[in-house]
């Protein structure tokens, strides 16, 4: 086992993901919380992660679904850590793919003797954890535009090009990625902002309202980005994806 193993820890409430996070550190993991389906996504693209802690009920994409679509592509150990505590849905969870499943509210000494057990288990198996990396995406197209990410180049659909910021560029990704889901907004400040930062809300706001304007939206009448009222941010149009 790696000297401190990497570990996501994915849930909507705040208190729990930072209890974890900061449990796991002082038993000699390093770890990192986000909220959400999206912001796991986007690090995991950068770092793979030894194991994964995930909740099931989150925001926009829940974890059941996103556990089905990480096991196309990686081995990555995956611990369920639910509210949902009937036997269907510990079953479900695991013949999905998870390797573990523990009920909320649980011992913090069992999680950590649990993660310390599968991660011996996939050593001993070789089972590599890592995911391999999925085909690069070298273009996004959607209503007329294309988004590339290697330059971070927007261009319009007369084929006009300009350059997106850091955060713009991570904030559009996440909404191509996501279309047509709910994105909570503090999901899309983890996201936009960068780690070790404190998240401010009115940060969100400011890039939203630049990225609008970089796609020509109306404030009062937007056709991509919109606003789900108390929820967060909504991207409207269907999104194609070229890779090499």
């Amino acid at each position: 086992m790696q000297d401190h193993p990497l570990i996501f820890v994915v849930d909507d409430d705040s208190v729990l993901r930072e209890q974890v996070v900061a449990y796991l550190t002082t038993h000699g993991f390093e770890a990192r919380a986000f909220s959400g389906i999206p912001a796991v996504e986007a690090a995991l693209e950068k770092e793979p992660c030894a194991l994964l802690l995930l909740d099931i009920m989150l925001p926009g994409e829940d974890g059941l679904s996103f556990c089905r679509r990480l096991r196309a592509q990686s081995g990555v150990p995956v611990i369920f850590l639910s509210a949902l505590g009937e036997l269907t849905d510990r079953v479900v969870g695991l013949e999905i793919g998870a390797d573990d499943y523990l009920v909320k509210p649980f011992s913090s000494r069992e999680l950590l003797a649990r993660i310390r057990t599968l991660l011996r288990r996939m050593e001993d198996l070789g089972v590599p954890s890592a995911p391999p990396p999925p085909p690069p995406v070298t273009a996004y197209r959607f209503a007329g535009w294309t988004m590339e990410p290697r330059t971070r180049l927007l261009i319009d659909p007369s084929g006009l090009a300009g350059n997106l910021s850091a955060a713009e560029f991570r904030l559009l990704r996440a909404f191509l990625e996501h279309p047509h889901e709910v994105m909570d907004r503090e999901c899309l400040l983890e996201i936009i902002q960068r780690r070790g930062t404190e998240p401010f809300d009115r940060v969100l706001d400011v890039q939203i309202s630049r990225l609008r304007s970089r796609l020509g939206e109306s404030a009062k009448e937007p056709r991509l980005i919109k606003t789900a009222r108390g929820d967060g941010y909504l991207f409207a149009a269907s999104v194609e994806k070229d890779t090499e």
